[in-house]
């Protein structure tokens, strides 16, 4: 498989768009097919993930989205429900779909009522701007962003010929369950909508269910996937979970990095567990750890803080077989060998000072207790994350 240009316009059937004049925006996206949901496990779910899931759940199929950012609708009641419904038929009406296939997402404030008078007045505007081009899918990724600092986007092509493309986004509110993020991923296979509801289970709990940023988690989260079966390809099925964990992992790893007022990617691979579960438990707990982030921020060598953290995570561990290490690419520091610490010395404390001053850093802790392993993403504690998130609403 290889990277291509155009973002989600480059899966055959996807037309897309978007504005954002403001704090506010629409995006569009038109494509036809069947489709499947991951949604947040917040119990507070906003309104538009309520009306998605019903009609994703009945029909199995999308042939359009609308999305606005700035504003949650969640916390909103009947009247959000509403909103969310007239967003739909708005989009149904103007595109010439059908209502009960046209997917809702919100992101922004939560527990403030939609302006839903903003949308109508301005989605004409969003849908001039559609296209099937690489500047259709930048502009859909730019108008659902936030407090985002840089649009997400990626498209592949396999071997097979089948395209796969995706835009999310996402930056704070971030543990996702899944993290606020949003992401809408386009396929022009030929796959059943039970198949692409099997893959997206799969794919979510390897790559944006292993995002932490600050450890909450939204009631907006929602990923999408429509498959257009423009290409005639029916795909082999691990080829196509291959291709669609390389698409949703990419993203997950630019929510990560550009989290909000984040420096620094931290990424956290547990090897050596005898559960996948107690891999994915230890390897969000040292992305999620506060004292773990803000070390890191401060490129403070105090290594013991991901120790503890895999204590306290609840997996199955034995101190005595823990190993540490520390990488930022080619320059490695072994810490801990099988529960023995190596070394605190100046010159090892000045080797992993240098690699927390990197911009991606590699945490490895190697259980010793069996074969399985995960990878989670973060990103540093900063002050800017205090700021972003004291100002957030003035």
């Amino acid at each position: 498989m290889k990277y291509i240009k155009g973002g989600i316009c480059a899966v055959k059937g996807v037309r897309a768009g978007g504005i954002k004049p403001g704090k506010m925006g629409i995006a569009v996206i038109q494509a036809e097919g069947n489709a499947a949901g991951a949604y947040t496990r917040n119990k507070v779910i906003a309104a538009p993930l309520v009306v998605t899931r019903d009609r994703i759940s009945r029909t199995g199929k999308l042939a359009g989205i609308i999305v606005n950012s700035g504003n949650a609708n969640a916390f909103t009641g009947l009247q959000g429900l509403a909103d969310a419904r007239i967003m739909a038929s708005t989009l149904a009406s103007k595109l010439g779909i059908d209502e009960e296939l046209v997917g809702v997402a919100s992101t922004g404030i939560v527990g403030r009522k939609l302006d839903t008078g903003w949308i109508s007045a301005n989605i004409q505007d969003a849908l001039k701007s559609m296209g099937e081009d690489e500047d259709a899918s930048m502009r859909a990724a730019r108008a659902i962003m936030t407090t985002d600092t840089v649009p997400k986007e990626i498209a592949i092509e396999m071997d097979s010929g089948i395209r796969i493309a995706g835009i999310a986004k996402g930056s704070g509110m971030i543990e996702p369950n899944m993290g606020t993020m949003l992401a809408f991923i386009y396929t022009d296979a030929d796959i059943t909508s039970k198949t692409l509801h099997s893959c997206l289970s799969t794919a979510v709990d390897k790559s944006f269910n292993m995002v932490v940023v600050d450890g909450d988690t939204s009631t907006n989260d929602m990923v999408l996937l429509t498959a257009t079966a423009r290409s005639g390809i029916s795909p082999q099925i691990n080829d196509f979970q291959a291709g669609l964990e390389l698409v949703m992992t990419e993203l997950a790893r630019m929510i990560a990095i550009d989290g909000e007022g984040a420096s620094k990617l931290i990424e956290s691979k547990v090897t050596g567990a005898s559960t996948v579960q107690d891999a994915q438990l230890v390897a969000k707990a040292i992305v999620r750890s506060p004292l773990v982030k803000s070390a890191i921020f401060g490129q403070d060598p105090n290594w013991g803080r991901i120790v503890v953290a895999a204590g306290y995570s609840g997996a199955d561990i034995d101190q005595e077989k823990i190993s540490l290490s520390f990488s930022a690419g080619t320059e490695v520091v072994e810490l801990v060998r099988e529960g023995r610490v190596l070394s605190n010395n100046e010159e090892d404390l000045s080797s992993l000072m240098s690699i927390m001053s990197q911009d991606e850093i590699f945490i490895i802790v190697d259980l010793g207790m069996g074969d399985k392993t995960a990878t989670a993403w973060g990103c540093d504690l900063t002050y800017d994350y205090v700021r972003i998130n004291a100002e957030y609403t003035t």
